[in-house]
Formats: C-alpha cells, structure tokens, sequence
C-alpha cells in the first residue's frame, strides 16, 4: 500500500516573514523580486543551510514570481546551497594565492580529519561539508576558509586547522539569525 502522505509545506516562521517584509518594503511593489537575493539567505538561514525546491517555491510565492526564476538564482550563485549540508560549510578558496601556500594540501587534510569530500555529503557526523570556492579576498592571509561570515586564516599548519576544527566542534548552537536578535546592523537596516 502506497503512502498518501505529503510533507508539509515549508513556511518562514514569523519573525523571518517580518523581516522579508521589511526587506521587500524597500523596493517598489512592481520590483519585489529585487529582494530574491536577501530573501533566499534568509531561507537558507530558515531551513537548515540549503534552500530544496520547495523553498525555493516558497520564496517564489513570497516575492510573487515564477518558481524558475528562483532556481536560476539559487543555482547561479554558489554562496546557495541546493542539497543538505553538514553544521559548519567549510569555503576552502581554491584560487592562486591560496593554492600557491598550500590549499590544496589544506583541502586534503580537510577531507582526512572530517571525512567529508569536497562536493560530497556532509561528514558522519553531520558537522562538516566541503566546499571549494573562487578567491575570498584575503590573499595574504592565505590559505584561506571561511564558514558564515567568519575568516579562518593562515590555515598552513596541521595545528591552525585542528584549532579551527575544535572550535567549531565546541559551538553548541548555531549562530542566532539576525532577526532573532535586536534587528539588523543599522548599517544594513538603512540601505
């Protein structure tokens, strides 16, 4: 007997459909998909670090344009993510300067000590996901990993990465989105 059940419909939660109002209020009503960019970070902030084609529908619906111009969107920009990742997305730059002091070793390591491959699942452990992205803009400080919108420098040494590592490990929860703080940066809240 086949199962008739659907999974739900995924919804923002409430303070997350304030803050995409917010957002989409800053643009004319004939213009809400200029908001598409923001509003996509948000649903990936929502539902687990990846946006599934049913959020990207979601955000389609929300902004009022054709579920395909979402897709080209999400799947344009790799700061997306259209599969499941692990708690922590490790951006290992892979450009020049960082190859030139030792990203590639780095990304090997990486694949050894956590068991993740780039561009594959998350580790076992559900922690880690692997992936290899253009320059980030820090080129001496290379080699170079950033996860969210933090900096891991100079990681060139078994023992910065294993202090990465660690630290991460011992993050207990995830970062608080910034709407379930106090708002915005008023530096983001005024553009």
């Amino acid at each position: 007997m086949e199962s008739t059940a659907t999974a739900a419909k995924p919804q923002f939660s409430e303070a997350a459909q304030a803050e995409i109002e917010r957002i989409c209020k800053q643009y004319p009503d004939d213009r809400r998909k200029s908001a598409m960019l923001p509003v996509l970070h948000i649903a990936q902030a929502e539902f687990g670090g990846w946006v599934s084609p049913e959020v990207q529908d979601l955000v389609a619906e929300v902004l009022g344009v054709k579920p395909i111009e979402v897709y080209e969107v999400s799947s344009f920009y790799t700061m997306f993510n259209l599969k499941p990742v692990g708690k922590h997305v490790l951006e290992i730059c892979r450009t020049g300067p960082c190859m030139l002091r030792g990203s590639d070793e780095l990304t090997a390591h990486l694949e050894r000590i956590t068991g993740a491959k780039v561009g594959g699942p998350a580790s076992e452990d559900g922690l880690f996901t692997l992936k290899e992205v253009e320059c980030l803009a820090a080129c001496g400080f290379a080699p170079i990993v950033q996860v969210r919108e933090q900096y891991y420098e100079q990681l060139d040494t078994p023992e910065a990465v294993d202090a990465m590592l660690t630290e991460l490990r011992n993050q207990v929860h995830r970062p608080a989105l910034p709407w379930e703080e106090t708002g915005l940066p008023n530096a983001v809240a005024n553009n």
